[in-house]
C-alpha cells in the first residue's frame, strides 16, 4: 500500500476517533440523577420537584430507585405522583427537632421515597414527580442521596458532594439550592420555568458545539486527503 493512502487511512481513522470521543463525552455529561428546578425559593410552598433519572448501563435496565429527603431540613407534606408502572413507598420519620408551621407542628416527615416495579431501559430516563407544602426557611441547599439499582445487581450510589472549590465528583447527589426570593408559589414557578429555559439554551450550545467540533474535525480530514491527492498526482 503506498504511503498516501496509509497517510489517508489514518487522517480518516484520527477524524472518526475525534468524533465519538465529543460525543461520548456530551453524552456523559448528562447522565447523572439529577433534581428539577435546580433552584426554589426558601420557604416555598405548594411546589413540584422533579428527579430525573437516567439508564447508564448498556446491558441491564433501572429497576428500583431510592431518593433519602433530609430531616435536619425537612420538606413537609410530600405527596408522590403515580408514574406509569412504578409503585411508591413513602417512609416518614419523626424529626428531632419538630417544625412549627400556620397549620401546627410538625413532628414527622417523609425521609425516603422509594420506586420499584418498573423499567428505565438502556438509552432512557424516567422523571418522578414529588409534590411538596412547603420547603425549609434555615438552609441554602438541601441534597437528595440516591441509590439507583439495576437489574442485574449492580447498584449506583448517587451521594457524593463536593468539596469547596472541588470539581464535580463521579457520582454527586442531586442537590436543589434554595434561594432568598419571594417564596410564593407564583414566583416558585416563575423560576422554575425560567430554569428550565436555561437548561434548554445551555443543551442547544452544547449541541452546536459539539457540532461546530464534528465539522471541524471532517474538514481537517478533508485537508488531508487533498494535499496528500495534491502530492500524489505531482508525484505522477
Amino acid at each position: 500500500m503506498s504511503a498516501p493512502r496509509i497517510a489517508l487511512r489514518r487522517a480518516g481513522a484520527l477524524a472518526a476517533l475525534t468524533t465519538a470521543s465529543v460525543l461520548l463525552a456530551a453524552g456523559a455529561a448528562s447522565a447523572h440523577v439529577t433534581v428539577h428546578p435546580e433552584s426554589y425559593a426558601k420557604g416555598a410552598t405548594d411546589g413540584v420537584l422533579t428527579f430525573r433519572v437516567p439508564n447508564e448501563e448498556d446491558h441491564a435496565y433501572t429497576s428500583k430507585v431510592q431518593v433519602f429527603l433530609p430531616t435536619d431540613h425537612p420538606v413537609l407534606g410530600v405527596l408522590v405522583h403515580p408514574e406509569d408502572g412504578w409503585t411508591a413507598k413513602v417512609t416518614t420519620t419523626k424529626l428531632k427537632t419538630p417544625v412549627k408551621t400556620d397549620d401546627g407542628t410538625i413532628t414527622e416527615a417523609a425521609s425516603e421515597i422509594t420506586f420499584t416495579g418498573g423499567r428505565i431501559t438502556p438509552g432512557q430516563y424516567e422523571d418522578f414527580d414529588v409534590a411538596f407544602g412547603q420547603l425549609p426557611e434555615d438552609t441554602g441547599r438541601l441534597v437528595f442521596k440516591t441509590l439507583q439499582t439495576y437489574s442485574d445487581g449492580k447498584v449506583v450510589r448517587w451521594i457524593e458532594q463536593p468539596a469547596s472549590g472541588d470539581d464535580e465528583p463521579e457520582n454527586p447527589a442531586p442537590a436543589l439550592k434554595l434561594t432568598a426570593d419571594d417564596a410564593s408559589p407564583a414566583a416558585a414557578t416563575a423560576e422554575a420555568a425560567s430554569t428550565t429555559t436555561t437548561k434548554a439554551s445551555d443543551s442547544t450550545a452544547r449541541g452546536l458545539g459539539v457540532a461546530g467540533l464534528v465539522v471541524g474535525v471532517l474538514g481537517l480530514a478533508a485537508a488531508v486527503f487533498a494535499l496528500l491527492r495534491n502530492r500524489s498526482s505531482a508525484r505522477s
